[in-house]
């Protein structure tokens, strides 16, 4: 293209692009795995107060957030979206776990999660 660098080293800028894209890969997988740190006290908070692990609005308010970071950063929405929903999908999966709620799996069963209760 009209205005790019040709780059004459292209193999070893690729492996030092691909060595920071693998660190980066560290950070995201860290990051997940704490979220789900998270969801795993929040499970516990539920079963110790006899809470219902869906909490109606939680969803609506994690995708809307996506929706506008996405906005902000020229991010694909649906993007975002789908990726939510893997995780949320997830979050849900040890949930339920931690609370031994048969049936109460955040309705994934019985709607996709956009049409999921929040």
């Amino acid at each position: 293209m009209i205005g790019e660098p040709v780059v004459t080293d292209a193999p070893d800028v690729l492996q030092d692009l691909r060595t920071r894209l693998d660190a980066i890969d560290e950070r995201l997988l860290d990051v997940l795995r704490a979220r789900l740190e998270c969801c795993l006290e929040i499970a516990r908070v539920k079963r110790a107060n006899d809470l219902p692990m869906m909490q109606n609005h939680r969803i609506g308010i994690v995708h809307e957030r996506a929706a506008r970071y996405a906005e902000r950063h020229g991010l694909s929405r649906e993007y975002l979206r789908a990726l939510y929903d893997l995780i949320i999908t997830e979050s849900c999966r040890v949930e339920d776990e931690i609370i031994d709620a048969a049936g109460t799996s955040c309705g994934r069963e019985e709607q996709p999660v956009e049409n999921a209760p929040h």
